[in-house]
């Protein structure tokens, strides 16, 4: 056993499970729902409530899906970086194979197993995520910034005039779909229906249909791209040597889709909601406010954490794994929000501290968290350039939280400011940009032009200057 995994301990074969186990959770153990409104309003109570019951305590999904819930550091990352003995293939998942699952179990579609990366240990996986990481590789990250840097310039521009807007809607829930259609090539009208599908799944509100949606709308990207294909990452990850067949790359893409859209829009909403309501980021600089990287760091380290409840593992075997008593095939899910606050760790600064399991960890940790913040950082400081003075509309507490086990997601963020007049861009006269790919294929790249951005002037009773306007002066050096 390795350094991280001494205290995972198999049961002797052929014993009877000891009390608490899984196996006998429904005689002996009480669990606790992590769905709902209830939940979905207070899940530090929750998390809290959990911990009393040891380093992992059962929890129930959905009604009837029961899982053990991992709420401490430590041992999160002993299951993380334990694959020979946590599986990720869900077709080991005792309780479904044994039909005690419910048929229309709304969480049922993302736990099920599916041939991708993310559901694949060893050889397997590697070759299944090699399709993805080395697709994702050859997308130039200037390109990728001027994407985006475009694209919510576009967004900005529908309601600058109005003075208020629900920046989930109208902001961004969109900014995420429009990068990923340009980076797969992929048209609107199956991008959208792959977000539409993606969104059901995490809600879990007619998962079934959502999850026909998905697949049938990454198949239609798959033909598309089989017919004419092009500088992108779906046309990539099709000539891939790796050889994977059609329904191998529509798994794939679906996965990147979640990893993409999901959890970037919590990532920048919940960042939003932070620089907004945190006196430590809506100072000036000369009060010591934080830039938007370390209101990053900030999300990822608390329960505010995009995905919140994650990373399903099932044990090949009956074990213990620090003092808890786990049944093969039961299971067990990772809880990125109560680990990373776990009270065991010692405090110290999160600003520029990495070591948050946000990522995960282990041979299945996120393989794009450089283009993920890179979004963020991008899509946080336009808005704040183009809005200096936005602020909430609401009070922060008056917030309120899509329910479901997994995700930590904002129903809403509704904000108000100063209407703002389209500001005046510079055109690039050479045309749209087209993505262009890093290796062996000749690149279609151009330098990346500045983009300047002139604001009108205020007149001398308009609001008084937010502190965005000193950070953007500082980003920019002055």
């Amino acid at each position: 056993m390795t350094a991280h995994d001494h205290r995972a301990e198999s049961v002797e074969p052929g014993s009877t499970p000891p009390p608490g186990c899984p196996a006998h959770a429904d005689s002996t153990g009480i669990a606790v729902p992590l769905f709902g409104p209830e939940f979905a309003a207070d899940p530090d109570s929750v998390y809290a409530q959990l911990r009393r019951s040891g380093p992992a305590a059962p929890v129930e999904l959905a009604p009837g899906v029961r899982a053990m819930l991992v709420t401490s550091y430590d041992t999160a990352l002993r299951v993380l970086r334990t694959p020979q003995t946590f599986s990720k293939d869900s077709r080991r998942w005792r309780a479904k194979a044994n039909g005690e699952i419910p048929a229309d179990s709304p969480v049922s579609p993302i736990m099920s197993f599916r041939p991708n990366a993310r559901h694949a240990d060893g050889d397997e996986h590697a070759r299944l995520r090699s399709v993805i990481t080395d697709s994702m590789d050859r997308v130039d990250p200037h390109e990728l910034r001027h994407y985006v840097e475009k694209s919510a310039d576009a967004l900005i521009d529908g309601f600058a005039e109005r003075g208020e807007a629900d920046l989930m809607g109208e902001y961004v829930k969109v900014l995420p779909l429009l990068v990923f259609e340009k980076l797969f090539g992929c048209p609107p009208d199956i991008g959208n229906k792959l977000v539409q599908g993606m969104t059901g799944l995490f809600d879990g509100v007619d998962a079934a249909n959502a999850n026909k949606l998905l697949r049938q709308a990454a198949m239609d990207l798959i033909a598309l791209k089989r017919e004419r294909p092009g500088a992108d990452v779906a046309s990539w990850m099709l000539a891939h040597p790796a050889r994977l067949t059609d329904e191998e790359v529509a798994h794939q893409l679906a996965l990147a889709l979640g990893a993409g859209t999901e959890p970037e829009q919590n990532l920048i909403a919940n960042a939003l909601r932070l620089l907004l309501s945190d006196d430590r980021f809506s100072g000036d600089l000369a009060g010591g406010s934080l830039p938007v990287e370390d209101a990053l760091d900030e999300v990822l380290w608390t329960t505010y954490t995009p995905l919140a409840n994650f990373s399903v593992h099932f044990p090949v075997r009956d074990t213990v794994l620090d003092g808890v008593p786990l049944g093969e095939g039961d299971p067990v899910v990772i809880s990125y929000a109560a680990a990373n606050t776990d009270p065991q760790l010692s405090s110290g600064a999160r600003v520029g501290n990495r070591a948050h399991l946000s990522w995960s960890a282990g041979p299945h940790s996120c393989p794009a968290k450089g283009p993920a913040r890179l979004i963020a950082t991008v899509a946080i400081e336009k808005l704040l350039d183009r809005l200096p003075d936005l602020e909430l509309a609401v009070a922060v507490e008056e917030l309120t939280w899509r329910p479901g086990p997994f995700h930590r997601a904002l129903a809403s963020l509704p904000v108000r400011f100063p209407p703002s007049p389209l500001t005046v861009r510079t055109v690039d006269t050479r045309g749209e940009r087209s993505w262009s790919g890093k290796g062996p294929v000749p690149s279609e790249s151009t330098p990346q032009e500045a983009t300047s951005m002139v604001k009108p002037s205020r007149s001398a009773g308009s609001v008084p200057r937010h502190a965005w306007n000193f950070r953007a002066a500082w980003r920019r050096g002055r």
